[in-house]
């Protein structure tokens, strides 16, 4: 499971409205590289691919994650948080798979 957070949810919902993507979703996954081994890659899609794991925020409307199952095995228990901070603005994952990760938070080792 993957939790997203009030704040990511608004957050993805106002970026799938401004793309023209109403109804789709935020793509997350995981690729090697970055200063600490692995990092969090971001894409915006209308629809889930036919093996992603799919994930949605509570209330109305959803917020919905897209995540294919190799990447899922690394982000499972994560959650997905939002910083509305005037100093930093971005998604925040708190990933219990991480061993470190770098000061962007962008970037992790297992």
């Amino acid at each position: 499971m993957i939790e997203i957070s009030d704040n990511a949810a608004d957050q993805i919902r106002k970026m799938l409205a401004k793309n023209g993507l109403t109804g789709g979703g935020l793509r997350i996954a995981v690729k090697a590289g970055g200063c600490s081994g692995f990092s969090y890659v971001f894409d915006w899609e209308r629809d889930p691919r036919p093996d992603d794991e799919v994930f949605q925020s509570s209330g109305e409307p959803v917020a919905r994650l897209f995540v294919d199952p190799r990447s899922y095995r690394v982000l499972v228990g994560t959650r997905l948080d939002y910083d509305t901070g005037l100093i930093s603005r971005g998604f925040i994952f708190s990933n219990p798979n991480a061993k470190s990760s770098c000061g962007c938070g962008v970037s992790f080792s297992l």
